[in-house]
């Protein structure tokens, strides 16, 4: 099959996927879409939302339509990363043996990974980045393809630890989910307050998503579309002459090269999605903000003037 039948293939599947998925999710579609664009993409997502937004329902319901091997970790203070990574114990032939943690999965939902010490969090950083993890000095690989899907509540900070920068450039994506409309809430109480439960039906292997991802780093980007995703990146640093006037008031430290190329790979798998076989500037706009929001360090002076972080994004086209 030829790289454009195979974009096509994905387009055509795509909208079997979000059907499949919208049987047990309601509403919330801008998100669904971002998800879905950050797996074919291969890269990380951020959930951020406040409880009762069905973050954990979504990422489990997005496993079982995409057929793919799924482990959930509950984030508490308590844990630890052997908790997450695996250990070696000795066994009764009295050696070392390695058994593997919840991590050795093909999507990892990290659920509200805020809630456990810097420690442990950090113990995500290689898997995340080398798709691969070391213990006692042996690097085990993961399986492919790899996602990590991380929930966070922005309300309840009390025991909690905030990531790091470093970390957070590891996600791809930060998604915000908001409240449902009034409608999707009548049909959300509906279908959860009565004896039926949907069924969703595995559409993809674990093979078609890496033939798929690979295909999608295939297409061509014009250099114009690179220029203007890389300037876009610039003007989020405050030191910069392209930077905004917002930025230059309210921004303390900026996106950095790992922007510029999610900005790319994004828009390159929105375009195929949408049966364009080239990104163009409306595609990198359409992704800057889930790409930017968790890149750029507001200062004192933007919460004291109730300055969003929305405003400074828009502000850069």
């Amino acid at each position: 099959m030829s790289d454009v039948a195979t974009l096509k293939a994905l387009q055509s599947k795509y909208e079997s996927l979000k059907s499949e998925i919208s049987k047990v999710i309601i509403g919330q579609e801008a998100v669904v879409d971002s998800v879905l664009n950050a797996i074919f993409s291969g890269g990380h997502v951020l959930l951020i939302g406040v409880p009762g937004l069905a973050k954990t329902l979504l990422v489990q319901t997005v496993a079982q339509a995409l057929g793919l091997d799924f482990k959930r970790i509950q984030f508490t203070p308590d844990l630890m990363p052997s908790d997450i990574l695996g250990s070696e114990i000795l066994n009764n032939q009295r050696e070392f043996e390695f058994i593997p943690g919840p991590i050795f999965s093909n999507l990892v939902l990290a659920d509200e990974i805020n809630r456990t010490p810097p420690k442990t969090q950090a113990a995500l950083l290689e898997a995340m980045q080398e798709r691969g993890v070391t213990i006692a000095g042996k690097r085990y690989a993961l399986a492919n393809p790899y996602f990590v899907l991380a929930t966070q509540n922005p309300i309840e900070q009390e025991g909690t630890y905030p990531l790091p920068e470093a970390q957070l450039d590891r996600f791809m994506f930060a998604v915000e989910l908001d409240y449902p409309s009034f409608d999707e809430e009548v049909q959300i109480v509906k279908s959860t307050t009565s004896p039926s439960s949907a069924k969703v039906n595995p559409l993809f292997t674990a093979e078609e998503i890496i033939k798929f991802q690979e295909v999608i780093q295939k297409i061509p980007v014009a250099d114009n579309v690179i220029s203007y995703a890389v300037s876009i990146v610039n003007k989020t640093r405050a030191s910069n002459p392209m930077a905004s006037d917002l930025v230059k008031e309210y921004i303390d430290w900026g996106a950095g090269p790992r922007a510029s190329q999610n900005l790319i790979i994004a828009a390159k798998t929105r375009a195929a999605l949408k049966g364009k076989l080239s990104p163009d500037q409306e595609d990198v706009q359409a992704v800057a903000r889930e790409v930017l929001q968790h890149r750029l360090l507001r200062n004192y002076k933007a919460e004291a003037n109730n300055i969003s972080m929305l405003q400074i994004i828009e502000s850069l086209f």
